[in-house]
């Protein structure tokens, strides 16, 4: 299928604090350089509340946010029959497990290979929500590339509404594990930090003042010579935002090559990282519904070694 895209995001902003225009669309769109956005805002193609705004102005809750495209060619974003392991389905959602090497949703310079173009083999535009613009429908939070695991999918935009309240106020959950480098002092504890992307490497992010609040928590599950295997909760959501926070307190994850990560003598697809639960609720019926999956084939392979050397 293929779509004009001049309109291609649109967005309510829910956070409290204030933040910059550029910086929040750089933030949630790491695909968009800081330059790209400093030129559309310079541009007028930036709207907040349906006016044009510059780089800096400053959000506040409740402001709708809009991106416009002046490119006069037509993006193309295909259907594609890619395998979806499907995890529970309804009339208005459904949560998927993404493989890793996959990206959630398309960017400018990757139009294919994606679990959206999955989703549009199956459900088409007509079947997935369209808040998030027509690069991402459906999609209501991510996991990077070579992040495995859940993801909650919306089929409209009502329950697309619901879901990301949900995720807002904390009442959706979402679970992680990972293997990462080091011992932990305490079996369980928070990590804070606020998070922005690095001020020279555009690809990654860093906990610096002035970014996003952010907040983590971890439980150890098995403790190793040097190494952990561990459970996370997000009580936030950023990008990058458990790799930058397990690094930022020195247990970056195994195999996470742009953080750091110790190498371990276990091919992986990069970090050994996994969303393997969620808690919801449905968005027409408020029934909890809750969905846990084993751990991946790196979480496994990873596991093995650590214990074949104690």
């Amino acid at each position: 299928m293929t779509e004009k895209l001049k309109k291609i995001y649109t967005s309510t902003y829910i956070n409290k604090n204030t933040d910059r225009i550029d910086s929040y669309i750089s933030s949630e769109f790491s695909e968009l350089s800081r330059n790209k956005i400093q030129t559309a805002a310079k541009n007028g193609l930036i709207l907040v509340n349906g006016k044009a705004v510059k780089p800096s102005f400053k959000l506040k809750e409740g402001d709708v946010i809009e991106i416009i495209s002046n490119e006069d060619n037509e993006i193309k974003i295909n259907p594609e029959n890619i395998p979806l392991d499907i995890r529970y389905e309804d009339e208005n959602m459904l949560v998927v497990n993404k493989p890793k090497n996959m990206l959630s949703h398309p960017t400018t310079k990757e139009l294919s290979g994606t679990l959206v173009n999955a989703l549009l083999n199956k459900y088409g535009y007509s079947g997935l929500s369209n808040i998030n613009g027509m690069m991402r429908p459906g999609i209501l939070h991510r996991l990077d590339r070579n992040t495995s695991g859940l993801l909650m999918i919306a089929k409209n935009n009502a329950a697309h509404e619901n879901l990301a309240n949900q995720i807002k106020t904390k009442s959706a959950k979402r679970n992680y594990l990972a293997i990462v480098s080091g011992v932990f002092e305490n079996l369980k504890g928070t990590i804070t930090g606020d998070i922005a992307r690095h001020k020279i490497k555009c690809e990654k992010y860093t906990v610096q003042e002035g970014g996003k609040p952010s907040v983590t928590h971890y439980k150890v599950i098995e403790q190793f010579k040097n190494f952990a295997y561990i459970e996370l909760e997000l009580e936030t959501g950023r990008t990058h935002q458990i790799r930058v926070h397990l690094s930022h307190i020195g247990h970056a994850i195994v195999n996470d090559s742009l953080y750091g990560g110790q190498k371990i003598k276990v091919k992986t697809t990069e970090q050994v990282l996994q969303a393997y639960k969620l808690s919801f609720l449905n968005p027409v019926t408020s029934e909890r519904i809750n969905i846990e999956i084993s751990p991946d084939n790196d979480i496994i392979r990873v596991l093995n070694k650590l214990r074949s050397e104690r």
